[in-house]
């Protein structure tokens, strides 16, 4: 189908705020037109309570953003990973998804803000995102959540990091997991799948523009063998949890992001797999959103 009015509607909003590619940019300067960008769109609700900190991590204090929902608790609880190539992005790119979520779900949120390269490659990026899921698991009374229910939640190369520590986790023997949600998800160094050659242009994500955040992120070009970079590449996905996946019709990285909801189910993993017809990789449409918060919802609360 043609390009849906709203993905239209987000590009050109892109456009007149001057976004320049962000393959043309240092890392500082994507980092500042993206958080630019984002203080230009419209606030989250009301929680009932937000609350920054740090927590420890392997390459030092991690910063964390909290979201409360309405009730007494103990609540079951989401961590969530930002996109941005792993370069770009922070608490404040995910804060009104987060907000929506905590609401909506029924859930504590806990947004992760992990190191980011090139100052800090692969595999930083997991490290953090399995130390703070060990965390939350350590100080769930403190925090009045269940650690039973726990769900890992990421967008492209945050959906990326939640794959990548859900094998850690499998692997290291915990924490237990209830749910993976992947929203079009990085799953593979390969700009070579038909999407990225038929959509290496013009619909915001350019396959470039992912070259790019890969030159940043691996530490030589062999890690992107490393399951923990590729998990499309992990020599089996058994044993991981069930999981919900998000591809959009106009997104260099549909095929990836199938091919890894293909493999999930092959090894026997209980997979929903949504198709955002019409939609691009930055931008999913409300419809999408409320489907996941359903899919977590039904997760959490079963």
């Amino acid at each position: 189908m043609p390009l849906h009015p709203l993905a239209a509607d987000y590009i050109q909003r892109r456009s007149k705020a001057g976004m320049d590619p962000t393959e043309s940019l240092s890392p500082e300067v994507a980092r500042a037109q993206s958080r630019a960008f984002i203080q230009g769109l419209p606030a989250g609700p009301d929680c009932a309570a937000v609350n920054d900190r740090f927590i420890p991590g392997p390459g030092g204090e991690i910063p964390i953003r909290v979201y409360t929902p309405a009730g007494t608790g103990p609540f079951p609880v989401c961590l969530f990973f930002h996109g941005g190539g792993w370069v770009v992005g922070d608490l404040d790119a995910g804060d009104a998804s987060c907000r929506m979520m905590a609401n909506e779900v029924g859930c504590m949120v806990v947004s992760v803000n992990y190191r980011h390269a090139p100052e800090h490659k692969f595999p930083a990026a997991p490290e953090d995102g399995l130390a703070a899921a060990q965390w939350v698991v350590a100080n769930a009374t403190a925090l009045n959540v269940d650690a039973g229910r726990l769900a890992l939640m990421g967008v492209s190369a945050g959906a990326n990091v939640v794959a990548a520590v859900t094998l850690m986790a499998r692997d290291r023997e915990g924490p237990p997991l209830t749910c993976q949600v992947l929203i079009v998800p990085v799953t593979d160094c390969n700009l070579d799948t038909p999407s990225y050659l038929r959509l290496a242009e013009g619909h915001v994500l350019t396959r470039r523009g992912m070259a790019w955040c890969w030159q940043h992120y691996l530490r030589t070009p062999d890690d992107a063998e490393n399951p923990l970079a590729s998990p499309l590449r992990a020599t089996s996905l058994e044993g991981l949890p069930p999981a919900f996946i998000t591809t959009s019709e106009f997104d260099p990285l549909r095929d990836e992001g199938e091919a890894y909801a293909a493999r999930l189910r092959d090894a026997g993993v209980a997979v929903t797999h949504r198709f955002n017809a019409g939609m691009l990789h930055g931008f999913h449409g409300p419809e999408a959103l409320a489907a996941t918060f359903s899919y977590l919802r039904a997760q959490l609360f079963a």
